[in-house]
């Protein structure tokens, strides 16, 4: 098997952010971006369906 460099530095920061486990700022702004997505695709979908009995 060949020494990849691309390799052992994805290690070395896997290795790093693994010893260096924050607050999960990331993980947060992600869900939150797509609860807020799901919600607006909900409402843009759903208000083609409202009635208009004009």
């Amino acid at each position: 098997m060949e020494h990849h460099p691309a390799v052992v530095r994805l290690t070395e920061a896997a290795n790093t952010t693994a010893q260096h486990q924050g607050s999960g700022d990331l993980l947060r702004i992600v869900l939150i971006v797509m609860v807020l997505g799901c919600v607006l695709t909900g409402w843009f979908l759903l208000r083609g369906y409202k009635r208009n009995d004009d």
